[in-house]
């Protein structure tokens, strides 16, 4: 399966039927039933769910409050012509969207809810995030800047909405679930190594996410953006080769965009935090005895980039060889990051991003062998 980056109205339908009926009147001659096909009985009136109701009314709400800062945006680059989605930051004309939407645009067209289209300008781009901003000069009543959420309070389970411009329907709003937190995925930013630097603290959601869904928010029912939608796995296609939603979606979550879009606003790039390491995502039961490891979790070293901050703090890669082609043992076990618990290399790679910048300190706690260690390592900025 590969996970394609997307260049995302929903229908929450409650049925009721209600009869009205004129006591004390009546009629000389019956009615004829309406809008009941011949040789169909006239059936009572559903029941009506207050839950459902409140559901809809809230839902309803929710999308007109919010739609007006949601934007779609059309680019034409020097190859094709594409389309994503974007929202209002501010007041000041910047919109958030992602970069892979504007990459190599030699225009960018932002069209509003009210139906004002104007040209914008690429002020700033984050390989690593994905995300970018984009400048425009508009009237300051298009300008309806949404409300930022804490990704750090999100729960796997929570009710999630997204808006945007899915094949270029624009307004469309879908719902899903946060499906699982504090994902990873390949950036566009290529590491020393010859690979990609990786994106971290990424939220799953089972949201419909479609092509031109990128960069457009992913809300909660408060209406607050909790993310910003970037791509979705998918093993299915339309004929034209465009991925197509199979349950399987990633938005950028919101608290890295607070930390990046003011940066990218004021100087036109944003430095990530950087260790210098490799590691594998998930140790397999095999794994872990051919490495000869004490416990299951952790972020296990694989490489270390030479003169990097881990390299000068003295952590190890593997090196020697184990039953597994490819994995070397004897590399440090990382198992916690100043003090916070490091079950995963997902979940060290979102405390760095979300905590740190170049020129911090992190203590990483690691198992060598037997021994438990801590060692402290100034943060470098990704190269």
């Amino acid at each position: 399966m590969k996970t394609k980056r997307l260049c995302l109205i929903l229908s929450v339908v409650v049925l009721s039927a209600m009869a009205c009926q004129l006591s004390g009147i009546t009629p000389a001659i019956s009615p004829a039933v309406p809008n009941v096909p011949a040789g169909v009985s006239e059936q009572p009136p559903l029941p009506q769910d207050s839950s459902l109701l409140s559901q809809q009314e809230l839902l309803t709400a929710l999308y007109e409050r919010v739609t007006p800062g949601v934007v779609a945006i059309k680019v034409v680059t020097d190859q094709n012509a594409g389309q994503g989605s974007g929202f209002a930051f501010d007041g000041e004309g910047h919109i958030v969207t992602n970069y892979h939407v504007v990459e190599g645009a030699q225009s960018v067209e932002v069209d509003f809810t009210s139906g004002y289209k104007t040209y914008g300008a690429v002020i700033g781009t984050d390989l690593d995030s994905d995300l970018a901003v984009v400048k425009v000069d508009v009237p300051a009543e298009e300008l309806h800047p949404l409300m930022l959420g804490d990704s750090d309070l999100l729960k796997i389970g929570q009710t999630v909405i997204a808006i945007g411009n899915p094949f270029g329907l624009s307004g469309t709003m879908t719902m899903g679930i946060i499906s699982a937190l504090g994902r990873t995925l390949d950036s566009a930013h290529t590491a020393p190594s010859g690979g990609f630097f990786t994106a971290g603290d990424i939220i799953q959601t089972d949201t419909a996410i479609n092509p031109g869904n990128s960069g457009g928010p992913l809300f909660n029912l408060q209406g607050e953006v909790i993310g910003v939608n970037r791509a979705i796995r998918t093993t299915n296609f339309t004929m034209t080769g465009e991925p197509l939603n199979t349950g399987i979606g990633f938005a950028i979550s919101i608290n890295i965009v607070k930390r990046v879009v003011p940066e990218l606003i004021q100087n036109g790039k944003y430095d990530y935090p950087y260790l210098g390491i490799s590691s594998v995502d998930e140790l397999s039961l095999e794994a872990i005895e051919a490495l000869g490891l004490k416990r299951y979790t952790g972020a296990y070293v694989t490489s270390i980039t030479p003169g990097g901050p881990a390299d000068q703090a003295g952590l190890r890669a593997g090196s020697r060889q184990s039953s597994i082609e490819g994995l070397a043992a004897g590399g440090d076990l990382i198992i916690a990051i100043d003090g916070q618990s490091v079950l995963l290399f997902d979940d060290l790679l979102r405390y760095l991003i979300n905590n740190k910048s170049p020129g911090d300190t992190v203590v990483l706690t690691v198992l060598r062998g037997d021994e438990q260690r801590d060692l402290t390592v100034t943060l470098d900025k990704r190269p």
